[in-house]
């Protein structure tokens, strides 16, 4: 494995200790596409000089040319459309759950470090919201280095802890949003599904984008416990001693369903639906959805 693969391990990018460094690390292996406009305008990327014609603004007029050629010409640029991206990071007490060295929310917050130092430094805009059964942390939409720099600050500082309320955060949020965008939510999604669709559909309704990054432990799909375990429940306090191979059956019965049902709805909405567990490779999971993305752009969805 050469040294660049170990670098986008989980288990390696666990071991950073900014989150800046890991999204930097995760997006290397792959580039982000442009939001480009088909007319040209004023934006930072020259694209071509035309001659100049009665009614151009001056300030546009190229006047090193016009010295050492005496033709007046005016510079023409590509404009690129402002993507809003809004991201909205789970951080209930589901989301601390971890079988392996790092927990569920640990990836969400990679993942969300990652997609918005992509879009950033496509110099597009982006906000961060992180709740439980409230929006705990709003940083509002912006750009730069500044906004990054809060970004990652505000995701290294939040910690994971109180109920979910999947449903009524994102309707609260979709009458806030005042700027249209895409809004990737990063959950378990461990709530009552038709509650949390209800709110997906606010979002598309208000003009928005939803994408549903479903983040699970493999241990939560697996549940292959062999010996009596102790459960916590992290969300009603409740502690449990049971026997797994007792309930094995039933448990995953329940959450396939569950899954299931919500990849379903949320297709029957024309949303994207990303199923992720923690131990996958975040830069080939985020690639292989963004490279489907730009694909579908280009041919349409089919």
């Amino acid at each position: 494995m050469s040294q660049r693969s170990k670098a986008l391990d989980p288990a390696v990018l666990d071991s950073l200790s900014k989150l800046s460094l890991v999204a930097r690390t995760v997006v290397e292996g792959f580039q982000a596409g442009q939001h480009r406009s088909p007319h040209r305008g004023s934006s930072v990327e020259f694209q071509q000089h035309r001659q100049y014609v009665p009614g151009d603004e001056l300030k546009k007029i190229d006047w090193k040319v016009f010295a050492k050629s005496d033709r007046l010409v005016v510079k023409e640029f590509v404009e690129e459309t402002n993507l809003a991206l809004h991201l909205l990071v789970d951080a209930s007490e589901s989301m601390a759950y971890g079988s392996l060295n790092w927990t569920k929310f640990d990836y969400a917050r990679w993942c969300s470090a990652a997609l918005a130092h992509l879009t950033l430094a496509q110099r597009d805009t982006v906000g961060l919201v992180v709740f439980d059964q409230d929006a705990r942390i709003k940083v509002p939409p912006g750009n730069g280095a500044p906004q990054r720099n809060t970004i990652m600050s505000s995701l290294e500082s939040a910690e994971p802890g109180g109920p979910t309320r999947i449903g009524e955060v994102l309707s609260w949020i979709a009458s806030r949003l005042s700027r249209r965008g895409i809004v990737a939510i990063f959950s378990d999604f461990f709530d009552d599904v038709p509650t949390m669709l209800e709110g997906v559909r606010l979002l598309s309704l208000a003009g928005h984008e939803p994408i549903l990054f479903q983040i699970l432990d493999p241990q939560e799909l697996e549940f292959d416990f062999s010996q009596l375990t102790r459960f916590v429940g992290l969300e009603d306090s409740g502690i449990h001693r049971i026997d797994p191979k007792a309930i094995r059956e039933a448990y995953l019965a329940e959450i396939e369903a569950h899954n299931q049902k919500l990849a379903r709805q949320a297709r029957a909405l024309s949303i994207d639906f990303v199923a992720m567990t923690t131990d996958q490779s975040l830069e080939g999971v985020l690639s292989a959805y963004l490279a489907k993305r730009g694909a579908r752009a280009r041919g349409g969805r089919g």
